[in-house]
Parts: C-alpha cells; sequence; structure tokens
C-alpha cells in the first residue's frame, strides 16, 4: 500500500493494518521528512488517544492529515505506533 498526498508517495507498506476503513501503515514506513508532529490530538472510545502530523510536500501543508494511537487501549493494540491518513491523502495498492 501506497500514501500519496501532492503526488508524491509519503509512506508505503506491504504490513498495513485495516480498521475502520483505515489503512494503518507501520510508523517505520513512513517518511519522516514529510511529517511535522502537532499538538491536535483526539480519542475514541475503544482506540484511545490520537495524535497527528502535518504534512508537507513541495511547499504546501496539509494540517493534522495524519494520526497515530502511541499508546492504544487494549481493543486496538493492533494499530499500536501505526500511522493512517485522511484530508486528501490517497491510499491504493
Amino acid at each position: 500500500m501506497k500514501a500519496i498526498w501532492n503526488d508524491v508517495v509519503i509512506a508505503e507498506s506491504d504490513n498495513t493494518v485495516v480498521v475502520e476503513g483505515n489503512h494503518y501503515f507501520p510508523i517505520i514506513s513512513i517518511k519522516p521528512e514529510y511529517f511535522t508532529e502537532t499538538q491536535h490530538t483526539t480519542s475514541c472510545g475503544w482506540k484511545g488517544l490520537a495524535n497527528y502530523y502535518s504534512i508537507q510536500v513541495n511547499g504546501q501543508e496539509n494540517p493534522n492529515a495524519a494520526w497515530v494511537y502511541r499508546t492504544p487501549l487494549k481493543a486496538a493494540e493492533n494499530i499500536k505506533n501505526h500511522v493512517a491518513f485522511w484530508k486528501g491523502v490517497k491510499v491504493s495498492s
């Protein structure tokens, strides 16, 4: 699977985990030069606290377009340290 934004591959993995229709990429599969951690967080009742990243590619920024569960709740342990995307990031094989 590949995550693409602004015509650039920002993550790539053969081992994504699909949860609620989102592909979660192992954090080691993202290209860190495109990611900046933000202070934004959200909470899910069964997954826990999500931390967000903004994505910068070719001089453009996509704020809070990726999220990660660093310490998920027990029911979501399979996505610990996996990154998912939204806000126009295309995920495809």
